[in-house]
């Protein structure tokens, strides 16, 4: 029976990884509600922070700041910075995967034109695989846990904000996994810098009723960029934020998926050993019976 013992080691062995699967997947389930209610409770403050930085991008004050400019002024820059999301960790399918294939086919186009690519990775994965390809990584920051902190991601995208004010940056994008529901995650890549079009776009209606004119205290150019500071970490945060409810989501069903796969392995497998040893079973009686006819024979 050497090969039914090798069967049940199979067995044994797939039923520690099934505990081990569904552990994963019920702490991910857990995790998933938590991050979740972070990511909503974000997004209302995201939104009418860019609402304002839109609104102060038509109102054409006496101080122009650069994150609001189309196009890097007098330095001939040319070179786009993007902030990519990414998990510490893996087994969470294709999150991962997908999030950096959509960054690697906009790098690719921005190449083609002459541009060339920087990166500030947030997340472990993300890292290694932007010095795998040979991306300049200005900055990165992982091991952020379960929770973000937006003091830990200041200080990595400040670099690239610092690049993009000096001249050395045409644009700035951020790349992450947004959350849409549990079972659907999809990769963004969006710009951050300057405001993108579509985040200026105003109704007619709109524009006719309010002027959008402000008074500023101190002065314009403090009042803007103390904003406008907000509204980029706002936003990186929010991404994060999306990212961190996309990874626990994709974790729970991946892992519901490999704890289904091993039930079904080890219902083969016992069906394999019970035909085994039925066999051995059958083989043993038959060759008893012939002994018996042989002998009395």
């Amino acid at each position: 029976m050497a090969v039914g013992k090798e069967i049940r080691g199979k067995i044994k062995s797939f039923e520690n990884t099934k505990k081990i699967t569904k552990a994963m997947e019920m702490v991910a389930a857990s995790k998933m509600r938590k991050a979740q209610d972070r990511m909503r409770a974000a997004r209302p403050y995201a939104d009418k922070i860019r609402n304002i930085a839109a609104n102060l991008s038509q109102a054409n004050p006496e101080y122009k700041s650069a994150y609001l400019r189309k196009t890097a002024e007098g330095q001939g820059a040319k070179a786009v910075g993007f902030i990519v999301v990414t998990t510490d960790k893996g087994l969470c399918g294709g999150l991962n995967t997908n999030v950096l294939r959509a960054v690697t086919t906009k790098m690719r186009e921005l190449q083609a034109a002459g541009v060339s690519a920087h990166a500030v990775a947030i997340g472990n994965k993300g890292n290694g695989f932007l010095n795998r390809i040979g991306v300049k990584v200005l900055s990165h920051v992982t091991q952020l846990g379960d929770k973000p902190q937006l003091d830990k991601l200041i200080g990595p995208v400040k670099v690239m904000l610092d690049a993009f004010t000096e001249g050395k940056l045409d644009a700035v994008y951020v790349c992450y996994t947004k959350f849409i529901n549990t079972m659907n995650q999809e990769p963004v890549v969006e710009q951050l810098l300057p405001l993108a079009p579509a985040r200026l776009e105003q109704s007619a209606a709109e524009k006719a009723q309010y002027g959008w004119d402000y008074l500023y205290e101190p002065d314009a150019a403090t009042v803007i960029e103390d904003l406008l500071t907000r509204y980029i970490e706002a936003l990186v945060y929010q991404a994060v934020a999306e990212n961190m409810a996309s990874e626990q989501s994709a974790r729970m069903v991946a892992m519901k998926a490999a704890t289904d796969n091993a039930g079904n392995l080890i219902a083969e497998l016992k069906l394999v050993y019970n035909k085994t040893r039925q066999a051995a079973i059958t083989k043993e009686l038959s060759e008893i019976v012939g002994g018996a006819a042989a002998i009395s024979g």
